[in-house]
């Protein structure tokens, strides 16, 4: 992040210094200094984007990063191309080196997280749980069910790590992610979400990392069974008949 900033700055100091010379070794020396920190940035910003995403969403993570990068150039041409069409081409400058150091006290002022090292991977070791029915990829949608037993002075902590625990899910492609406590039982919760295909679940399974296994671990920590919480798994299957066709009465002419 501090290579990032320096380099906003060394680019701001290239455009201002491009504004108030006319020398052409001083211009040619802020020239290389605001090169060397746009490939600066453009190189550290890949390598972040990469380092920070999870490894299943890697390709998509960079195919949209190199989307808003190309389309903020084509965006900034545009406006600064526009502003020293209008005005000067020293208005133009000043602007883009006023624009940097925002980008660069912005950056300063709200940084991005550190990147943990448990984080990007996924963990490698799941088993497919056994089923019954003889199940397709595409079979689904599949939904899951995960029972706990709280006792009330936990239902605090419980539900800030659910809070916790519906991001990992949802991040890793669960769907329709509920909490439910049972009326007639309090002390029964149970966490419910979906999949759209059996394919799904075994790859949001793969997805999750070690800090996420550390969620649940904290969230067992609460669980007063003797036994760990029961996982159900179901396949969601409609009701309604698919429309029979209907046949046309034939009657023969005499």
């Amino acid at each position: 992040m501090a290579r990032l900033t320096l380099a906003c700055i060394a680019c701001a100091a290239c455009s201002l210094a491009l504004t108030l010379t006319s020398s052409v070794a001083v211009a040619t020396v802020a020239l290389a200094v605001g090169g060397a920190g746009w490939v600066s940035a453009w190189s550290g910003l890949g390598v972040s984007v990469q380092l920070a995403s999870p490894r299943w969403v890697v390709g998509r993570t960079i195919a949209i990063y190199y989307a808003l990068v190309d389309g903020g150039i084509a965006a900034g041409s545009w406006l600064w191309g526009t502003v020293a069409q209008t005005h000067s081409l020293s208005w133009a400058l000043a602007g883009s080196a006023g624009a940097l150091v925002l980008v660069a006290a912005a950056g300063t002022l709200f940084p991005l997280r550190e990147r943990r090292e448990s984080e990007p991977d996924p963990l490698e070791a799941f088993d497919a749980p056994t089923v019954a029915l003889n199940l397709k990829p595409r079979s689904g949608p599949i939904v899951v069910k995960v029972d706990y037993l709280i006792p009330e002075r936990h239902v605090g902590a419980f539900l800030d790590l659910m809070r916790e625990r519906r991001h990992v899910h949802s991040r890793v492609g669960a769907r329709r992610w509920t909490l439910q406590r049972n009326l007639q039982t309090p002390l029964q919760w149970t966490e419910t979400f979906q999949t759209p295909t059996w394919t799904d679940y075994l790859r949001l399974n793969h997805r999750l990392t070690t800090a996420d296994k550390e969620l649940d671990e904290r969230v067992l920590e609460l669980h007063a069974g003797e036994d760990p919480p029961q996982t159900t798994l179901s396949i969601e299957r409609p009701t309604s008949s698919a429309r029979k066709r209907v046949p046309i009465p034939y009657f023969p002419r005499h």
